[in-house]
């Protein structure tokens, strides 16, 4: 059983938003997968602006429960983080997909959790698949 699970912001935005297409595939997943779940600062950014003004109060929550944490220092992962970036341009891979794939070679046993099957393309230490739980 994995020991790390990632949220990409797209889990994120799903899990809070009742009228996103995969707010129940990621409903049921956060009843059967323990917490919490661990995230970067860019993913976050990227789900308070999704999510807006009617979602942010829910996502704070989470974040004040602990159920989802900061698990990821930007400033010390820059330049592998740049490295993948420049790697997945013609992705593009965003800042966010960037810091989540590199959480995957520094955790052990993770997994992302996410609805971007960009994930798919990615890889970590250059060519192990970035383990993911899509719909």
């Amino acid at each position: 059983m994995p020991k790390n699970y990632i949220a990409d912001s797209s889990v994120l935005v799903a899990l809070l938003s009742r009228d996103d297409q995969h707010h129940d595939w990621i409903a049921v997943q956060a009843g059967t997968l323990p917490w919490p779940w661990l995230t970067c600062e860019a993913a976050l950014t990227e789900a308070f602006h999704l999510l807006g003004e009617k979602g942010a109060p829910r996502l704070k929550d989470l974040l004040r429960q602990e159920a989802v944490v900061l698990s990821f220092e930007l400033g010390d992962q820059l330049a592998p983080v740049l490295d993948l970036m420049d790697k997945y341009a013609d992705v593009p891979m965003s800042l966010a997909d960037a810091c989540l794939v590199r959480m995957t070679e520094t955790l052990p046993e993770p997994v992302v959790l996410t609805t971007d099957t960009d994930f798919k393309i990615y890889r970590r230490h250059s060519r192990q698949v970035v383990p993911c739980l899509l719909p």
